[in-house]
């Protein structure tokens, strides 16, 4: 069954992006990120990375033109720090610099939307300095885009260093290592809000399926030509099981696991075999690390509401929807049986939710991951 994004003209698989990886220079290709040798270091790696919000600045703008609360886009600094710093803390690296890029239709109150972002910015970053997380903001660069902009994109670049021995490439993931994960949802001890989960992927379909279809009429610079909205919530829907609106669901900001992972990798260190941030292939996100492991998940964590909500207003095949979403489990770590326990007492003393979600067995061809779940079993490779 074709997935939604189909429909909506978005590839998933983001085919192309092959054509890079021959110009790309990349110590462990099967690692999380891209490393490299810092300068002429014999002993240092680095990385820089880059990615963004998605298309989650978009939701921002329309909560923000149907409450008229400049703070919808304040959260949108958080993700893409989340973004990037989850991102390359899965080779073992926790970025020591950051910049941004932000482009905006000049038509929006550029100003107050810019202002609104540098609350975020400073407010995120102060936050994970608290948390011994220090990430200098080196600024960035604002483009007024009216003829390729209708509203508004942000993203950021992380820069960070590591010694060679503390990297991780994912190669020493072998047979009987155990699969962790940890919670996307909830209120860990440093967030304010209860969070519901969606981080920054498939926020295209969330909103088109969710919001309601009055909304391509009134503000037809939120959709692509013909891609409707289709849904029957407003912005301001409270819906119990969420514990919060619909429209706070889908802009709620991605986890930081940083803090989190710092801990984990101070105490176990090499301990620890693969780290995954389960965002673009959502849980499918292992197929990309190492070599021939068949990842068994057989008892992913309970799958918070927003993803339910999605799958039933938008009627996606659920195969696709563990493809497409984290579905729960923000952040993977794998490791051996006897630091299972090590890692739990770590989580729980974040107030994030962790158990064993799986296992890694060998695989002859390729990476696979076998999904077993009450919705179905589904095999991706």
């Amino acid at each position: 069954m074709d997935s939604k994004y189909k429909e909506l003209g978005i590839d998933v698989k983001k085919q192309g992006i092959q054509n890079f990886k021959s110009i790309i220079n990349n110590l462990s290709p099967n690692a999380f990120c891209v490393i490299n040798k810092h300068g002429d270091s014999p002993t240092q790696i680095s990385t820089l990375h880059t990615d963004g919000a998605g298309s989650k600045p978009v939701q921002s703008y329309l909560n923000w033109k149907e409450t008229g609360d400049i703070n919808s886009f304040k959260s949108l600094a958080q993700d893409v720090i989340a973004m990037n710093s989850n991102d390359v803390n899965c080779v073992g690296i926790m970025p020591s610099s950051l910049v941004d890029y932000i482009a905006i239709n000049p038509d929006l109150p550029k100003q107050d939307i810019l202002k609104s972002l540098s609350f975020g910015f400073k407010n995120t970053l102060n936050l994970l300095k608290k948390l011994n997380i220090n990430i200098d903001f080196l600024g960035g660069e604002t483009a007024d885009l009216p003829d390729q902009i209708r509203t508004l994109d942000i993203s950021a670049t992380v820069y960070g260093i590591e010694s060679i021995e503390n990297i991780i490439t994912g190669q020493e993931i072998t047979e009987g290592n155990i699969i962790l994960g940890l919670s996307s949802s909830g209120l860990s001890t440093y967030e304010t809000k209860i969070n519901s989960g969606i981080m920054c992927n498939g926020i295209t379909l969330a909103r088109h399926c969710l919001m309601d279809k009055s909304y391509s009429k009134l503000y037809p610079e939120l959709t692509n030509s013909g891609k409707k909205y289709y849904g029957s919530y407003k912005v301001d829907s409270f819906i119990d099981e969420l514990d919060m609106t619909v429209g706070d669901a889908i802009i709620s900001p991605t986890r930081i696991y940083s803090p989190l992972i710092k801990k984990i990798l101070s105490v176990l260190g090499s301990n620890i075999k693969g780290l995954i941030h389960n965002t673009g292939g959502g849980q499918t996100k292992c197929l990309n690390l190492t070599k021939n492991i068949l990842y068994v998940k057989d008892d992913l964590l309970p799958i918070p509401h927003i993803f339910k909500l999605i799958q039933k207003e938008a009627k996606e095949d659920w195969r696709n929807m563990f493809q497409n979403y984290n579905m729960g489990v923000g952040f993977e770590i794998i490791i051996e049986k006897d630091n299972v326990d090590t890692v739990l007492s770590l989580a729980e003393s974040f107030k994030i939710d962790a158990k064993i979600i799986g296992k890694c067995l060998k695989n002859k061809n390729g990476n696979k991951v076998i999904i077993k779940s009450k919705y179905g079993k589904f095999l991706y490779t």
